[in-house]
């Protein structure tokens, strides 16, 4: 079976509610903008890609790796995304502890709105729960179950569970389209550290033993994902220069601390953003067009919004709240026939992406970090241990 592990640390701290009401605001931005240039579908397929997911929750400034990133990403995208589902043409359902066991009527009740099968998008979530629950037993007990469903019938799963014993969190991603059997292999991806021998009723090995356990009906053939990638989660909390590309990480800050890489077209178009907001911003536009071999160094993602803890710096709210009304602005105008802006967003991605080509960091990692942290206090920076304060002066009789 295609399957790749992973660790995510557990985190039992809380998203503070600045930083929620923010997250709400650039996640719904960003899948409406996705969902615009290329279909609902795509969202349900990046929701499916966890190095995309991860690389989403540190854009929007959860700590860079952490279990937490998919409980409060998924209920950042639950609230900006649900008032405006008839429009987008996209519901997501449950979530953490007691909302994870309303999903069934959930569905029911959109399935009385858009006329799709009901009982099957019930029947879908259940088994994918069981599956992952006790199909796989792999010492992680469910605690979150998030369905995404589409109003044609395309449906994500993104559930997580937890042990204990080694404080470690499991992550698993379905797609509707991209597995033949529910008990054949098929998960986009699970995350979590390789543990050991496990018992996996979903292995294509285990057809005898299955077959006296699991009366599974057979669902949804589709085409199983060729290949899956892997990417390891770290046990430290603070981000290293190991855990980023920095050749792209360089581009990014070059592009954006550089004004001549620009051309004037684009600099006319994103007119009063500072060199902060764009780099933030290049960071966005690569979530939104980014194709899915960018994303295998999520941690790069944190150094557009920082993280609420403090790592790699702190949330700059202000850059943070500039961003949103870039994306929110361009959306509103795309609306009404004006692409412009959202153009010159996508081309700072593909303008990164150039210059990555032949860039050479020539810029120390712990340098970029240090810069971040003494400008924070500039950018409204703020932690949950609250906001950040300008650098005490360090007189001497040299100054």
């Amino acid at each position: 079976m295609s399957r790749a592990y992973a660790d995510l640390p557990l985190h039992y701290g809380h998203v503070p509610l600045w930083l929620a009401k923010r997250m709400s605001l650039l996640g719904g931005a960003i899948v409406e903008t996705i969902i615009a240039d290329y279909g609902k579908g795509e969202v349900l397929r990046r929701l499916s890609d966890p190095c995309w997911f991860q690389a989403l929750g540190c854009v929007m400034g959860m700590d860079w790796h952490s279990s937490g990133i998919t409980t409060s990403v998924m209920g950042a995208l639950k609230k900006a995304v649900n008032p405006h589902s008839k429009e987008l043409g996209i519901y997501i359902c449950g979530g953490k502890g007691k909302h994870s066991r309303e999903t069934p009527e959930e569905l029911l009740v959109i399935a009385e709105k858009t006329g799709l099968n009901g009982q099957s998008l019930v029947r879908s979530s259940k088994l994918a729960a069981k599956v992952d629950n006790t199909a796989v037993q792999d010492g992680f007990q469910l605690y979150l179950h998030s369905f995404i469903v589409s109003d044609e019938g395309e449906w994500a799963i993104v559930q997580q569970g937890m042990n204990d014993a080694s404080s470690m969190a499991r992550r698993y991603h379905w797609h509707s389209t991209a597995f033949e059997h529910f008990t054949e292999t098929p998960h986009t991806f699970i995350y979590g550290k390789n543990q050991g021998l496990i018992l996996n009723l979903t292995d294509k090995e285990a057809m005898t033993t299955k077959a006296g356990l699991l009366q599974l009906v057979q669902e949804n053939p589709g085409k199983l994902l060729p290949e899956i990638r892997s990417i390891i989660m770290p046990s430290h909390h603070d981000v290293r220069a190991e855990n980023v590309d920095l050749k792209r990480l360089g581009s990014v800050l070059a592009l954006a601390h550089e004004r001549q890489i620009l051309d004037f077209e684009s600099l006319l178009l994103l007119e009063g953003l500072g060199p902060r907001t764009l780099q933030s911003l290049t960071l966005v536009s690569e979530v939104i067009h980014g194709t899915p071999s960018r994303f295998t160094d999520p941690a790069r993602f944190s150094f557009a919004h920082g993280g609420k803890d403090g790592h790699p710096f702190p949330v700059p709210v202000n850059v943070y709240d500039e961003t949103i009304q870039t994306l929110r602005d361009a959306v509103n105008k795309a609306k009404i026939g004006q692409t412009d802006k959202q153009d010159a967003i996508r081309k700072l991605s593909v303008l990164s992406q150039q210059l990555e080509k032949d860039f050479i960091p020539n810029e120390n990692f712990d340098q970029v970090i240090t810069r971040e942290r003494n400008d924070s206090w500039r950018y409204g920076g703020r932690t949950v241990m609250g906001k950040s304060k300008p650098p005490d002066p360090q007189l001497s009789l040299f100054d």
